[in-house]
C-alpha cells in the first residue's frame, strides 16, 4: 500500500533497505568493513547476468534520506511525554487504512 500523496510505503521500503545495508556493514569485523568501503563495486553474478551498481546507486543505498536531528527531537519529546497527539487524526488514518484493506 502506498499513500498516493506522500508515497509513504516507498520511503519505508527505502529505509528498510538502507538499514539492511547498514546492518551488513556493522556485522562485519571492523577491518573488513573499512576494506569493503575502500574497494570499488564488484559485479554481482547471478547465473549469466552481471550487475554493477553505479557510485550514485551505492551512495543512495547506504545513506539515509531523513533528518536525523528531527527524528532525535521527536524521540526525546515522546520520551518526555511532550509529543502532541491528535486523536481525531489518528482515528481518521486508522479508518482510511481499514477501508483500503477491505477494498
Amino acid at each position: 500500500m502506498t499513500d498516493p500523496i506522500t508515497q509513504q510505503s516507498r520511503m519505508a521500503q527505502a529505509d528498510v533497505n538502507a538499514r539492511r545495508a547498514m546492518d551488513k556493514t556493522h556485522n562485519q569485523a571492523p577491518d573488513a568493513a573499512t576494506a569493503a568501503a575502500d574497494k570499488p563495486a564488484a559485479p554481482i553474478r547471478s547465473n549469466d547476468d552481471v550487475l554493477t551498481l553505479s557510485e550514485t546507486a551505492q551512495k543512495a543505498m547506504t545513506e539515509t534520506d531523513f533528518d536525523r536531528a528531527k527524528v532525535d527531537s521527536i524521540k526525546q519529546a515522546i520520551t518526555e511525554g511532550n509529543y502532541p497527539l491528535n486523536a481525531r487524526r489518528i482515528a481518521e488514518n486508522f479508518l482510511a487504512i481499514e477501508q483500503m484493506i477491505q477494498d
